[in-house]
């Protein structure tokens, strides 16, 4: 006779290959955390600009049949990402627990960063090597394949990872959960420099674990410098996390944002000072702020009356200039998404994280580094995700943004 536990592991089995809808109304959702990295003075213009460029070059030399990685290389001075989205994942078996980052804006899964990886009976070494270039921060190694263990029920029995030797850029994480589109991947293998990586994301959705190829995300606004706040679905959405219905926007197809999660947006200031006409952007967990073309950001600063802080990056406002700050409108996919004056604040608690002075009032909006009409004028990082819900739909090449009870909370 087979043992209890045996035969109720093969009962378990046999209903979920018999009911697989059920997975479809139940995806796996995994619990995340915001943290502010304070090993150090942060300059966040200079990380979140950095990171733009290499996304811009990698964007256009893959467009252009390029090699990504020896063409669109940004030699900068490397920042840690001063805020940041931890996920806890588990690798091998039995599984070591690693805090990897949520990247949108990147494809590839790696650890070894600051815990090093720890080999088991599911570690296989390929016979590549891998490496990644992130603007502001840099890896290189070994590619594996092991086991993955994302939640319960999410677990990949052979997930291509990137095993570090050498990292720039990472410091008080162990490496990256890469859930961008699977093409960011060419030609991060070496000799196997053509061959696409499939994401955890492809390769839940292709093992029939999950039974829809996206996922849905929830960040939350706070003033604390580490906490649970946020959640990642896969296989779907978690309906308690926003409010009314998603607006989907089909992915663009301007080059360079096209490589990316990539849109077609506008932004206006208040009732009608527009700042960036309908233009190619990205939506991005790796940038820290909201960043527009230098000719939008430069409208936004004149509008706002902000002035540069030399220390933090930031546009800086006096107490009267916040009281008369206006909302900023997305408009993207038929819908307008407002990021009121309160969302254009940097948490005033966590001013000192960054090396800005307590009593001041620092802007999240800054400038991308670039005039608009290159293909990527724009990013929604944290900055926009912390107040409306986002969907990344690889099935159906679009992305989903939903408001949600912080879109208006007066958080920071």
């Amino acid at each position: 006779m087979f043992p209890t536990t045996l035969l109720t592991t093969l009962l378990l089995a046999l209903s979920v290959a018999a009911n697989p809808v059920i997975i479809q109304r139940s995806p796996v959702s995994l619990g995340i955390s915001r943290r502010v990295n304070v090993t150090s003075v942060h300059n966040l213009v200079r990380h979140d600009q950095n990171r733009a460029k290499a996304l811009k070059a990698k964007g256009a030399a893959k467009a252009a049949g390029l090699p990504i990685q020896s063409d669109a290389v940004i030699n900068e001075q490397v920042d840690n990402q001063a805020v940041t989205y931890i996920a806890s994942v588990g690798v091998g078996s039995p599984a070591t627990t690693y805090s990897l980052l949520i990247d949108t804006g990147s494809s590839n899964t790696w650890v070894g960063a600051t815990q090093a990886y720890v080999k088991t009976s599911t570690s296989t070494q390929t016979t590549n090597k891998v490496s990644v270039t992130y603007g502001s921060g840099s890896f290189s190694g070994t590619e594996f394949t092991d086991q993955v263990t994302i939640a319960s029920g999410l677990v990949i029995p052979k997930q291509s990872i990137g095993v570090a030797s050498t990292s720039t850029g990472f410091e008080g994480v162990d490496g990256i959960l890469g859930i961008g589109p699977v093409d960011l991947t060419l030609d991060t293998l070496s000799p196997a420099t053509n061959t696409l990586i499939p994401t955890v994301t492809d390769n839940l959705f292709s093992a029939k674990t999950i039974t829809a190829n996206q996922i849905g995300i929830s960040f939350e606004p706070t003033t604390t410098d580490e906490i649970l706040n946020g959640e990642i679905t896969w296989g779907g959405t978690d309906s308690s996390k926003f409010t009314g219905s998603i607006t989907f926007i089909p992915l663009t197809t301007t080059s360079p944002a096209s490589e990316f999660w990539g849109i077609n947006q506008s932004v206006r200031y208040g009732a009608s000072t527009s700042i960036l006409a309908t233009t190619a952007g990205i939506v991005d967990t790796g940038t820290t702020l909201v960043l527009l073309a230098t000719n939008g950001f430069t409208k936004y600063r004149t509008a706002t009356g902000g002035v540069l802080d030399s220390t933090t990056g930031l546009l800086r406002i006096t107490a009267a200039q916040f009281s008369n700050l206006q909302s900023l409108f997305f408009t993207t996919g038929g819908a307008t998404f407002e990021l009121t004056a309160n969302a254009q604040l940097w948490p005033r608690s966590l001013n000192a994280d960054i090396g800005g002075i307590a009593s001041r009032i620092y802007l999240i909006v800054n400038d991308l580094g670039s005039n608009s009409g290159e293909g990527l004028d724009f990013i929604n990082g944290f900055g926009f995700l912390e107040r409306f819900y986002s969907v990344f739909d690889t099935a159906n090449k679009r992305v989903g943004f939903a408001n949600t009870a912080f879109t208006k909370a007066t958080t920071n």
